[in-house]
C-alpha cells in the first residue's frame, strides 16, 4: 500500500526554522550567520517539497547542482549554502543527507591589495571625518567591516594603543593595534560626535550598517580615481600584506587578523610583491 505524501504546513516549516535559529544563537553565531543559515534552509525546504525525514543524499546533490547550474551561484556562495544545510539537517533534523556531499572547489583568487600610494589617495579623497576614520580603522587595524561597524568606544585602550574585538568571526575575541595617527583622528572625532551612543560609527544611536560602510569605501575609492575594484576587505588585505612586507612575523599577523588557521594568513605571502622584486632575472646575469 502506497503512503500518500502529506505536505508540511507552513507552521511546521516555521517551527523547524525557529529551532535552527535558537540553536545557532545558543552556540554564539552572529546575527548575520543566523540570517544566512535560515535563508538557505528555507530555500531548500521550498525547493525540495519533502518531509525532512524523506530527504536523501541525492536530493542534497540535486539542490547543489541546481544552485551552481541554474542559479549560477559561485563556488563560494554554494559552499555557504551547503554549510547552512549541513548544520540544519545534521544538528536540527538528525538527517545525514548532507553529510557526504562534497563542497565545490573554490576559485583560487588572490586577494585585492592596494599599494601604500593608493591608500594615501583614498584617504586624501575623503572629506567626511567619520568616513575617513572608518577607512583608517579597517586599514590600520585590519578589521572586518562587520567588526568595524560594531566597534564601541569602550573597546579601545588609547593609552596602550590597543583595542579588543569582542565578537569577531566565530564569536572569538582578539586584540588589535591602534596607530598613532588613528588615535589622533579618533580623539578629534569623538569630541565632535553628536550622539551619546557607545558605537563609534553610529546614526541616531545605532551602528551604521555593513552596506553603508561598503558604500562609503566604494564611493571614496571612485572619488580618488583608483582603478582597482576597492571594497572593505581590500583594506584588511592591504593591512596584512603591508605588515608582511615590513617584516612582521606571519604568526603575529595571524593573531591580529583573528585567523584560526595559519594557511588562511599565508595567502598574503603570495600577493606580497616586495620579495619578488628583489629577485634578479637570469637575463641580467648574462
Amino acid at each position: 500500500m502506497l503512503l500518500k505524501f502529506i505536505p508540511l504546513t507552513m507552521s511546521k516549516n516555521e517551527e523547524m526554522l525557529d529551532k535552527l535559529e535558537t540553536e545557532l544563537k545558543i552556540r554564539g553565531f552572529s546575527k548575520r550567520t543566523v540570517d544566512s543559515y535560515k535563508y538557505h534552509s528555507k530555500n531548500f525546504i521550498e525547493f525540495i517539497k519533502k518531509d525532512p525525514k524523506e530527504v536523501g543524499e541525492h536530493d542534497a546533490k540535486r539542490y547543489l547542482a541546481y544552485l551552481l547550474s541554474e542559479r549560477k551561484y559561485s563556488p563560494r556562495s554554494a559552499n555557504l549554502a551547503l554549510s547552512s544545510l549541513k548544520f540544519f539537517y545534521r544538528e536540527i533534523l538528525q538527517n545525514p543527507a548532507f553529510n557526504e556531499v562534497k563542497a565545490p572547489k573554490l576559485e583560487k583568487k588572490l586577494p585585492t591589495v592596494l599599494t601604500k600610494d593608493e591608500i594615501k589617495k583614498l584617504l586624501n579623497a575623503v572629506d567626511n571625518p567619520k568616513h575617513r576614520l572608518l577607512i583608517e580603522f579597517m586599514y590600520s587595524s585590519g578589521l572586518r567591516v562587520s567588526e568595524c561597524v560594531n566597534l564601541k568606544i569602550d573597546d579601545l585602550d588609547l593609552s596602550e594603543k590597543m583595542g579588543k574585538i569582542r565578537h569577531g568571526k566565530g564569536n572569538k575575541e582578539r586584540y588589535i593595534i591602534l596607530s598613532n595617527n588613528l588615535i589622533h583622528h579618533f580623539n578629534d572625532y569623538i569630541t565632535k560626535k553628536k550622539d551619546s551612543s557607545q558605537y563609534i560609527f553610529s546614526v541616531k544611536g545605532r551602528p551604521i550598517t555593513i552596506r553603508q560602510a561598503q558604500n562609503i569605501v566604494k564611493e571614496n575609492a571612485k572619488k580618488a580615481g583608483l582603478k582597482k575594484r576597492v571594497f572593505c576587505h581590500a583594506l584588511r588585505s592591504s593591512f596584512a600584506t603591508h605588515l608582511l612586507e615590513a617584516g612582521t612575523d606571519i604568526r603575529v599577523i595571524q593573531e591580529l587578523l583573528g585567523h584560526s588557521d595559519l594557511s588562511t594568513t599565508q595567502i598574503y605571502t603570495k600577493v606580497s610583491t616586495q620579495q619578488l622584486k628583489k629577485v634578479k632575472s637570469p637575463l641580467d646575469e648574462l
